[in-house]
């Protein structure tokens, strides 16, 4: 099977993990047989004509089975530029967005396949409207997490590498504080109220991103909506506890996992699970097994079956539903 996938998601020197996901998924794509070509553009505006005609350059030259975008106005081009079939998963903040999130919702009845990261992109959350779910062409296709670069390693290691306190008492917000759905603000007020140091994540780039999730004694989710929660995952995955609010997989992902919660925000409630990792010198979870659920091979093999659906759809033949 050959795939172009298309996204917009592109790292850049302020933000050098945007998109790694979708990366991650590629190489499990790859790894699971398909074979994969990736066009990836910078965010901005002006982007978005160039990317059309260069989507459009790729289709001709091209023998490509389907297409698969990532993000509703990475979609809008791959449709614009006459992809077919065309599966697209959206991702959350193209969902929820106020200025665009329409674009992404009025694309979703137009697509072979709309693909939500998770079933709550589905329905509302933070007073924000959902996907629709066009029938027999809806499915949850996350990207899942690369087990192998995120597994725990010694804090006291970790710490070292980053040039941090042996003994300091960290917490993590893994986001880029400019995006206000991030709410870095809550952050920051349980920080100072539990007298721990805030690191934050937005010029964090992927390679190292492990380090520092096993370099916190907690990692923070304070989001008003995720479409997903890659890193909520991740942190599981190297064994580091998880505060978040209740979004995208969080309830499920971290339901039962004892040191961990996904509730509303309350400053009092979280800050005593978080004082209580913050004086333990070396506070672990049983994650790694929960982390499993999500991890980015089996994804990739759901979005393989995903993609086979699609095209018997294409060609008249009998389809299964996918969501």
């Amino acid at each position: 099977m050959r795939v172009l996938v298309v996204t917009n998601l592109t790292p850049d020197a302020s933000s050098p993990s945007r998109g790694r996901f979708v990366r991650d998924q590629v190489q499990a794509l790859e790894a699971a047989g398909a074979e994969v070509e990736l066009y990836s553009f910078p965010l901005g505006k002006r982007q978005y004509p160039r990317a059309i005609r260069a989507v459009r350059r790729l289709l001709r030259e091209g023998d490509y089975d389907l297409v698969h975008a990532h993000y509703g106005l990475a979609g809008w081009c791959a449709r614009l530029a006459g992809a077919r079939p065309l599966v697209v998963t959206f991702h959350g903040t193209d969902v929820r967005h106020r200025a665009a999130g329409w674009l992404s919702r009025r694309l979703a009845r137009r697509v072979d396949l709309a693909a939500g990261a998770s079933r709550g992109l589905f329905g509302p959350e933070g007073g924000r409207p959902g996907l629709p779910r066009p029938e027999g062409r809806a499915a949850v296709l996350p990207c899942g997490a690369d087990l192998e670069r995120f597994r725990p390693m010694p804090r006291a290691e970790a710490r070292r590498a980053l040039g941090l306190e042996p003994s300091g008492r960290y917490l993590l917000f893994p986001a880029a504080t400019s995006r206000p759905e991030k709410r870095f603000d809550r952050a920051a007020r349980l920080a100072r109220h539990v007298g721990a140091r805030l690191l934050t994540g937005g010029e964090i780039t992927a390679e190292r991103m492990p380090e520092w999730i096993n370099a916190a004694n907690a990692v923070l989710v304070t989001s008003d909506n995720e479409g997903f929660g890659l890193v909520g995952v991740e942190a599981l995955a190297c064994d580091v506890p998880v505060l978040s609010t209740p979004v995208g997989i969080a309830p499920a992902l971290l339901r039962g996992v004892e040191g961990c919660l996904a509730e509303r925000f309350d400053i009092e409630r979280w800050g005593v699970l978080a004082r209580a990792h913050l004086n333990d010198p070396d506070p672990r979870v049983a994650g790694r097994r929960r982390a499993a659920w999500y991890e980015a091979g089996a994804a990739a093999s759901r979005v393989l079956v995903a993609y086979e659906e699609v095209l018997a759809l294409a060609t008249g033949e009998p389809r299964r539903e996918l969501a």
